[in-house]
């Protein structure tokens, strides 16, 4: 099997959540596994299909750097956002929907095919789900404007 998909309920608009998974200041904040930082000087975000989707995680333990390079597929706020890592055998492909469960919570679901093997891993999905609460805890702090 070749696919992953991951989803979470998050407390927020869905606008509130393209937008945070689409703004280089917004995703500094949480992207990438725990254990990780990521500049918002190493994101690059062309929103439009075609444009370029780049952003380098710098390790907080050894300073190692892993950057991903791809292209938009999709772009549609506030229900679908979609990309391709072209540099990822097979050109690994992430659609991430965003459904309004209109109760202030929205379902974001994560459908990534193409997916290698070392991406399927049970440390590889652990750390996934990691980058997940750092956007959960981040959310959290924006809608309590804490």
């Amino acid at each position: 099997m070749s696919e992953l998909t991951f989803r979470r309920v998050h407390r927020g608009s869905p606008e509130l959540l393209f937008d945070c998974m689409t703004t280089p200041e917004h995703l500094a904040e949480f992207w990438g596994p725990a254990g990780t930082t990521t500049p918002v000087e190493h994101i690059v975000v062309e929103l439009r299909p075609g444009g370029r989707f780049e952003t380098t995680m710098v390790s907080d333990s050894d300073g190692g750097t892993y950057t991903m390079r791809a292209v938009y597929t999709e772009v549609s706020r506030p229900d679908r956002l979609a990309w391709v890592e072209p540099d990822v055998e097979g050109g690994m492909t992430t659609t991430v929907t965003f459904v309004d469960l209109a109760d202030g919570r929205t379902e974001v679901v994560t459908h990534q095919t193409n997916v290698p093997e070392q991406y399927r891993s049970p440390a590889a999905r652990a750390g996934f789900q990691t980058s997940l609460d750092r956007f959960d805890v981040y959310l959290q702090r924006l809608t309590n404007g804490a």
